[in-house]
């Protein structure tokens, strides 16, 4: 193995020795105390050590880096206290996670560290983010995400680097090739020549290096770093290196032929490095005890204050609570203020339309942060023209059109809120989020549950059925998302709360899915005010009083429940517009049960695990001495939107709803 050491000071060779040997002396600590029982779990980096210790040494300590398993040296590179980290993989509360994540799942804000999760590729989109903000305030830095051999099949890799490439991003992708993904080895995960042969494809740079050479990592990352900063592109890095045990110690090594391990182990990085550091006369094997002596009695002093620790009590008030971000909105008085304003009818007749394009044009003012994401958004205008002309009044770089990629941009906007930016991501149709829901559900929405990272974005959902657009642009999917915890998610059925919701969802520092129905958006008109108002998230809107029966709603089911107490005046019909379907306003959904006793809730979704079912058993639990007939629920048929009229028609809730309210008030 050659070193060159170019430029660096003896000084710095005996740091990048001591860097590279530390996260090898506590890995072997770790495998110790795993065979004790101290630790549940471990993820060996033994043998790889030279690409995470070459790629912290050679990046700036505030620029973000997104690790995986193996990447110890990234964490110990950036000076993250030891004790902390062994309560970490400890499952203590003092470490970087609360005890609420496993080995290396977090991160650390003041570290410029990103956790990674299980899925492996999203990680890859959050640099697209994170250096797309640096490109957008004009700062020399880069970003920088591993992958392994096995995650460069997996679609998010693609989306990244094409991203990346098309939008000019200065982001490095590292991709760690250790020959196997957990058992699989590589000739059963692709047919080109080596991985960094991908880099052409999507019209960037690439270089293949050895791996376990920490000063030919060091090199060429510090290159690739000034490359993609003065160029403003991204580049792609292959290491080629071998993992010494299983893909987890569970798993063993069985699969590996052992001649293999009797190549590597030649070219075991640390022993590597240090031999020649002894041959240069930079350490003598004097001095080399002398440094695993100093690391060995802070890794045990480290593990003596970690043991320290008082063991976990749960606060049950506490884990909700920090399922969610605080701080956000409005001040109090403002809103107060915006609800004068419309009681005094103080505003101008809008579209539902141009309402959510009022709410998203104020808040681009408001916020200099704030970028729009979308398919077709720019010159365009969306699918809907909502965005129309905001290209011209805010530029290309806050207004973006984006590749036909939904992951990789619900990535980018993540990696956005690392830096402190909102982002609108526009889905064309809510249908189409299914090919991005791993973002949202486990990205997104644990984020900060996990390590406290908000994640700053709005997700614009088209959603909805009644204009003929078939199975796959007219779903109403609003509950796949209330089942996840850290989401917030709304759906307005009136102008004037479109715009009031939209500004409430970009001001929440939370991750917003905002759902508008395509059927309202030039068939709806109201008064609107004028100025900049919110409409608080997680508050219902009585639409309607009355005593006979009740029906609770959101959407379109607003509208057709008002068209259906408007034909039977003879009936007292009280109408609850829930807005926001999680969290859910239950004083409001008990005060509208108390004034009828009879309740049909009413969705356009589909009747088997709509919101519906979660609603009707709350209030059986909650509201039972209440009721005076069994709760009903008006649902879509349990079948795909269909495309012809007729059908669509037959499909809907609205065509049943007069059926099930007759029933119930027979009751």
């Amino acid at each position: 193995m050659n070193f060159d050491r170019k430029s660096l000071t003896d000084q710095q060779l005996v740091h990048f020795y001591q860097s590279i040997l530390k996260p090898r002396m506590i890995e072997e600590k770790m495998l110790v105390l795993l065979r004790q029982g101290k630790i549940s779990k471990w993820f060996s980096g033994i043998g790889q050590e030279a690409i995470s210790v070459g790629v912290g040494l050679a990046l700036d300590p505030d620029e973000w880096i997104m690790p995986l398993h193996r990447n110890l040296g990234v964490f110990t590179s950036r000076n993250m206290p030891l004790n902390k980290l062994f309560m970490q993989w400890q499952g203590n509360r003092e470490g970087y996670s609360k005890g609420r994540e496993r080995s290396f799942h977090f991160g650390a804000r003041e570290h410029h560290i990103c956790g990674m999760i299980s899925h492996l590729g999203p990680q890859l989109a959050i640099a697209d983010g994170v250096a797309l903000a640096y490109k957008l305030r004009g700062l020399g830095k880069v970003s920088v995400t591993f992958t392994g051999d096995g995650g460069t099949s997996e679609g998010d890799f693609h989306e990244a680097l094409n991203v990346a490439a098309v939008w000019g991003l200065p982001a490095i992708f590292i991709i760690e090739n250790n020959g196997y993904g957990l058992s699989t080895p590589v000739n059963e995960q692709y047919r080109c020549d080596s991985l960094v042969d991908r880099a052409k494809g999507y019209g960037m740079e690439g270089v293949r290096i050895d791996g376990n050479n920490l000063l030919s990592v060091y090199d060429t990352i510090r290159g690739v770093r000034d490359y993609c900063i003065r160029e403003q592109k991204p580049y792609l890095v292959e290491c080629m290196t071998f993992r010494m045990r299983g893909h987890e110690e569970a798993s063993g090594t069985k699969y590996v032929p052992k001649h293999l391990f009797d190549e590597w182990a030649e070219r075991d990085p640390v022993k590597k490095f240090e031999e020649w550091m002894v041959l240069q006369g930079l350490l003598t094997y004097s001095e080399i005890e002398g440094i695993r002596g100093a690391i060995k009695s802070e890794i045990e002093q480290e593990l003596a204050l970690a043991a320290s620790a008082p063991e976990i009590v749960p606060d049950t008030e506490e884990e909700l609570r920090d399922v969610y971000s605080s701080g956000g909105g409005m001040v109090r008085s403002e809103v107060v203020e915006a609800a004068g304003s419309i009681a005094a009818g103080a505003g101008s007749e809008k579209r539902f339309i141009d309402a959510i394009k009022d709410g998203l044009d104020l808040s681009m003012q408001r916020h200099g942060n704030l970028v729009l994401m979308g398919q077709d958004i720019a010159e365009y205008g969306g699918a809907f023209k909502i965005t129309e002309g905001f290209v011209d009044k805010y530029g290309k770089a806050r207004v973006r059109n984006t590749p036909l990629c939904e992951s990789a941009i619900l990535g980018t906007a993540l990696g956005l809120s690392l830096e402190g930016y909102k982002s609108m991501v526009e889905m064309q149709f809510a249908d189409f989020v299914s090919v991005g829901l791993n973002q949202i559900v486990n990205n997104l929405a644990k984020i900060h549950y996990r390590w406290g990272q908000n994640a700053d974005v709005v997700v614009r959902m088209p959603t909805g059925a009644g204009v003929g657009a078939g199975p796959f642009h007219s779903q109403s999917n609003e509950a796949w998302f209330v089942h996840t915890p850290g989401l917030k998610v709304v759906y307005p059925s009136s102008p004037e709360d479109a715009k009031g919701l939209m500004i409430a969802a970009i001001n929440d520092p939370n991750p917003v899915l905002f759902f508008e129905h395509k059927a309202l958006y030039r068939s709806i008109s109201g008064l609107v005010p004028e100025g900049y108002y919110e409409v608080p998230i997680g508050k219902a809107k009585t639409v309607r009083e009355g005593s006979g029966i009740s029906i609770i709603t959101y959407g379109a089911g607003v509208h057709w429940a008002l068209d259906y107490a408007n034909a039977h005046p003879e009936i007292s019909i009280d109408i609850l517009d829930l807005r926001t379907l999680l969290p859910l306003d239950y004083e409001a959904i008990r005060s509208s049960v108390s004034r009828t006793g009879k309740v049909v809730i009413l969705h356009e979704d589909t009747l088997t695990g709509g919101i519906g079912g979660e609603i009707s058993a709350w209030i059986s639990e909650h509201c039972f001495e209440l009721l005076d007939a069994p709760v009903m629920r008006c649902a879509s048929l349990d079948t795909p939107v269909p495309f012809n009229i007729e059908l669509e028609k037959n499909f809907l809730a609205k065509s049943r709803l007069a059926g099930i309210v007759q029933k119930l008030l027979g009751y």
